[in-house]
């Protein structure tokens, strides 16, 4: 069973999930990245460019997920290391200090509070989110295209792109696709025709929805809605 709840950190989202049945999982790219709970264990996941299964080995699972761009300047990696990639904290950062962290989350009431506990302290520490990463994030999730939002940013195309690659891991074309990939699950989860949906959020037509639907997910976008929905 999936939960989540908005954090006390603007924009991040703190979530537990408890697999009813043993099996792999389905995690959809989505342009973040998040601290992770699980088996007693800190890790890092990375941001994703397609579906990333799980390895179905049960327990639960706790997670900080971070907004796009922001959790590079917390962690100190760049994110295009970790795309893609499940890492443990302790790959990153020197063992006696992820030691330390483990030990708050243990002492939390629960693993997310203790997961959330660390990101407020590491964002109180770190310097405030650069505001051109929002602006890129908010232009590129309202359908502008990649060329224009570098022009309104006035930091040109190249520099866009090493930006992106740091912050989100990939260009800003593969957030766009990922962005927009998103906003066409909400609208087709909420009940909205295929047709509609892809011409909603900027898609040629309803096969080219589908195409990159497949591509990026994994599965056809009908699997991917509730059952019965």
């Amino acid at each position: 069973m999936y939960a989540e709840r908005a954090s006390r950190l603007a924009g991040a989202a703190v979530w537990t999930n408890t697999p009813r049945s043993p099996g792999a999982g389905r995690v959809l790219p989505d342009g973040c990245m998040d601290l992770l709970w699980h088996d007693g264990r800190l890790l890092v996941a990375g941001p994703d460019t397609r579906a990333y299964l799980t390895d179905g080995d049960g327990g639960p699972w706790s997670g900080i997920r971070f907004p796009p761009g922001t959790a590079p300047a917390l962690l100190g990696v760049p994110a295009h290391e970790l795309r893609d990639r499940r890492v443990a904290l302790a790959d990153l950062w020197p063992a006696s200090e992820v030691r330390r962290l483990t030990a708050r989350v243990h002492a939390a009431p629960d693993a997310a509070s203790g997961l959330e506990e660390l990101a407020l302290r590491w964002a109180a520490d770190a310097e405030p989110p650069d505001p051109l990463l929002r602006r890129v994030v908010t232009a590129l999730d309202a359908g502008r295209p990649v060329a224009a939002t570098a022009d309104a940013l006035g930091i040109g195309a190249r520099r866009l792109h090493r930006r992106s690659l740091a912050a989100f891991g990939y260009g800003p074309k593969t957030l766009a696709r990922i962005l927009r990939l998103r906003r066409a699950l909400a609208l087709a989860r909420a009940g909205t025709p295929f047709a509609e949906t892809a011409a909603r959020t900027g898609y040629a037509d309803q096969a080219h929805l589908a195409r990159d639907v497949k591509e990026l997910a994994g599965l056809p976008l009908s699997e991917l809605l509730p059952r019965g929905g």
